[in-house]
């Protein structure tokens, strides 16, 4: 496995805190600014980067997150570029682990070898692809451990005893618990339900244990890493991109100041 993200849990676990994970869609509102919030995020306290890879049709995506995959589009986004961010962002940080987060479709578009050998070379540590069961490991999962990248699971309320050995079989990097059933953003996490979940997965791994979905202030954060080893937002850092945008699409705002402002505020609340 790359050692970036195992580096980074040791060094957090050095320093008695979560980890911040932090989501935004490559390539929105364009290229360049998406690769300006991209750098600026481990500046403002991120310790991990999900790099959102766009497609037309996000189906475990709330309304913020699916507008973010369309502008990204819109503006001309690939795969091909979304890797070529992570290769940029290299240049200047090599530490911050960085995990491709999206769907499959267009992985299987790239060509799935080609997407492995490729995703390396950019500097991607892992990734997370919320449409392939653990039923489907040989088309994307193996190939991608076999090469030493971190396969990240997500285990979900409705994961029960049964099913949760079968979606940690080839887990590594970190399981990703969803913290309630329905889309990205959608509502507020019951952190009691969470707590007791979280120590639920992790009487089945000694991997971390990060808690997304619904996570939006530094109060819900600071909640949430009471019981996790990582806390994952996404919608609320998608949604400071959007504030710098009318409807439109005029630039009225600063998003790279208001992704920085709002991932500082959650990074004071887990130290």
């Amino acid at each position: 496995m790359t050692q970036r993200m195992d580096d980074k849990f040791a060094a957090l676990k050095s320093e008695g805190r979560p980890a911040l994970v932090t989501y935004f869609m490559g390539g929105d509102p364009d290229f360049d600014t998406s690769m300006q919030v991209m750098k600026a995020l481990p500046e403002a306290g991120a310790d991990i980067i999900e790099l959102g890879m766009p497609f037309s049709d996000p189906m475990a995506d709330g309304p913020s997150i699916q507008a973010a995959g369309l502008r990204s589009l819109k503006a001309g986004q690939t795969l091909h570029k979304t890797l070529q961010m992570a290769a940029e962002f290299r240049k200047s940080d090599d530490t911050t682990p960085i995990v491709l987060m999206g769907y499959y479709n267009p992985i299987y578009s790239y060509g799935v070898d080609k997407f492995v050998s490729d995703a390396l070379k950019a500097g991607i540590d892992g990734m997370i692809i919320v449409d392939l069961p653990s039923e489907m490991d040989e088309e994307l999962c193996l190939p991608a451990v076999k090469a030493g990248l971190n396969f990240i699971r997500l285990a979900t309320p409705t994961t029960d005893g049964k099913r949760l050995p079968r979606v940690l079989e080839n887990a590594s990097g970190f399981v990703y618990y969803v913290s309630m059933n329905g889309i990205t953003g959608s509502a507020i996490p019951d952190t009691t339900l969470v707590g007791k979940a979280v120590q639920n997965i992790k009487e089945h791994t000694n991997l971390p244990i990060c808690v997304g979905f619904g996570v939006k202030t530094p109060e819900q954060a600071k909640a949430i890493a009471a019981t996790a080893d990582g806390v994952v937002v996404g919608t609320a850092i998608v949604n400071a991109v959007a504030s710098a945008f009318d409807d439109s699409g005029a630039r009225i705002g600063d998003p790279v100041a208001s992704v920085s402002k709002l991932v500082s505020e959650l990074a004071a609340s887990l130290r």
